[in-house]
């Protein structure tokens, strides 16, 4: 299956079609949206902390950058992005916190290849977004 085909069933998924609706009871912020970074940021360092030394460290920066980003504008201090991409990362930190998708993450090696290739796609596909935060956290931007 190449990466495409793999993107495609992800997004098709009943994983990630429930993930994106649960993305919108996060939208008052609040104590809901502080857990949710808490469980992606531990589970990422947890994953990283594994034999999946590559995998774990692609996904502990991404999890981490994606974390900053929503918590920042849920605090009011970057309001730079669109709300439709706040609630795609919202719902790619669901589906990331979630054992049981696509590729369950419990089956050893290939369990978080369906989170890797999400999270690469979305930062593919909102890269302005990510250029712009990263911009606005070094005090660049335009």
């Amino acid at each position: 299956m190449n990466k495409e085909d793999l993107i495609t069933r992800i997004l098709k998924s009943f994983f990630f079609k429930s993930a994106t609706r649960k993305a919108g009871k996060y939208a008052g912020g609040g104590l809901a949206i502080l857990e949710l970074l808490r469980e992606a940021l531990t589970k990422a360092k947890n994953v990283a902390g594994n034999e999946n030394k590559g995998i774990g460290q692609i996904l502990l920066e991404k999890i981490t950058t994606l974390s900053r980003m929503v918590k920042y504008y849920f605090s009011g201090e970057y309001r730079i992005i669109p709300w439709s991409s706040i609630v795609k990362i919202i719902a790619v930190l669901i589906y990331f916190i979630s054992p049981i998708d696509v590729i369950p993450d419990f089956l050893p090696i290939i369990g978080l290849t369906d989170d890797l290739a999400l999270t690469v796609w979305l930062f593919s596909s909102l890269k302005e977004d990510f250029e712009n935060f990263e911009a606005w956290e070094q005090g660049n931007f335009k």
